[in-house]
């Protein structure tokens, strides 16, 4: 374990997100109760922007390590992503008073609380005209397809559904028979995180970045016999969600109309008017690295990183054999070659010659 938590480490520095994540990975399955590898794998999802990944690793590092600052630390940065300013800030606050002499905290939390005011700014405007252009419920009929059963496909262990109201979103998991206690729920700003865990069976995960934001101190769940239901208010009453999950085709909604009453209820965050283009930026990002000329080992790395990020299944286990068992001086793709041997290290007068092979 040790060994793969140290070519993680150097995967990382490298810039092998991708590898990075893999090995530790592999290094959490041999220790799932160490938060150390699970606050480096947010790390790394961080750097691959999967960032929903990154806080179920960091929640669950905060879970094991409550003093742990740099995974408080590594949640909000990935929920600040996320724009779940709400929830990163409650984060970093958290890291802060942990790590007292860290400047990084106190800046991120600025940034958070600038957020948050655009945000409660918006929401008011959106709030008066909601007032003017709402009708009430009673004289309109319902709309049906608001309230039908929306089955979402899953592969996993369990089927999962959701329907909608004006005022929240109900999401049904169906598990029989499973004990209270092996369940957690977390919410955040605008996630759901569900984590069934029953001894002797594998572990169910189920994490998603919402459609819309919700309100965190009413959202709740009941474990039930047959099913596992969970209760999501929306942070604005009456806003249709297209689907369960965020979606980037589907960011263009229509408002349901609702009674003066739920109009003039308290309004929550929402979108706000300077939004960060994260998608752009990384398009961005991945232009620059793409054009970038490097020479030397730079040159090297970033060919290498390439292949890997778009190599088969066999492709990937022989490079993370390889790197593994050569002691990162021999990097191959060839499975068959490798699968059935151990990979011998490159003698240090033949390491710049042998570092890589393919």
């Amino acid at each position: 374990m040790a060994d793969l938590e140290k070519k993680a480490k150097e995967a990382f520095i490298d810039d092998h997100f991708e590898l990075a994540v893999d090995l530790y990975t592999q290094a959490i399955a041999l220790n799932p109760t160490n938060p150390d590898l699970l606050a480096d794998r947010a790390q790394a999802n961080i750097k691959l922007n999967s960032l929903t990944e990154a806080v179920a690793d960091a929640s669950k590092a905060i879970e094991l390590d409550p003093s742990m600052a740099k995974a408080h630390l590594r949640k909000g940065i990935a929920c600040m992503k996320l724009e779940e300013y709400q929830t990163a800030k409650a984060a970093l606050e958290a890291g802060a008073s942990l790590a007292t002499e860290e400047s990084r905290f106190a800046n991120l939390i600025k940034e958070c609380d600038e957020r948050i005011a655009e945000e409660t700014g918006e929401t008011k405007n959106q709030a008066v005209e909601a007032s003017v252009n709402t009708l009430s419920l009673k004289e309109e009929p319902e709309d049906i397809s608001c309230q039908a059963p929306m089955v979402t496909p899953s592969k996993s262990k369990y089927r999962h559904e959701f329907y909608q109201k004006p005022e929240e979103v109900v999401v049904t998991i169906f598990a029989k028979g499973i004990p209270a206690d092996s369940v957690t729920v977390d919410f955040g700003e605008q996630i759901l995180s569900v984590r069934i865990n029953v001894p002797g069976e594998d572990a169910y995960y189920f994490q998603t970045r919402l459609f819309g934001k919700i309100i965190l101190d009413k959202c709740k769940f009941n474990v039930l016999s047959t099913k596992v239901e969970i209760r999501l208010t929306k942070a604005e009453p009456g806003l249709h969600w297209a689907s369960l999950e965020y979606k980037k085709e589907t960011a263009v909604v229509k408002r349901i109309t609702v009674s003066s009453e739920i109009a003039h209820r308290p309004t929550y965050p929402s979108s706000k008017p300077k939004r960060v283009d994260w998608d752009k930026i990384e398009a961005e990002v991945k232009k620059e690295e793409k054009e970038e000329k490097l020479d030397g080992d730079a040159a090297l790395n970033k060919f290498f990183r390439e292949i890997y990020q778009d190599a088969d299944e066999d492709t990937r286990r022989a490079m993370q054999k390889s790197f593994v068992e050569s002691n990162g001086t021999v990097l191959s793709t060839n499975w068959k070659e490798v699968g059935t041997k151990t990979v011998e290290g490159s003698p240090p007068d033949g390491m710049e010659m042998r570092k890589w092979e393919y």
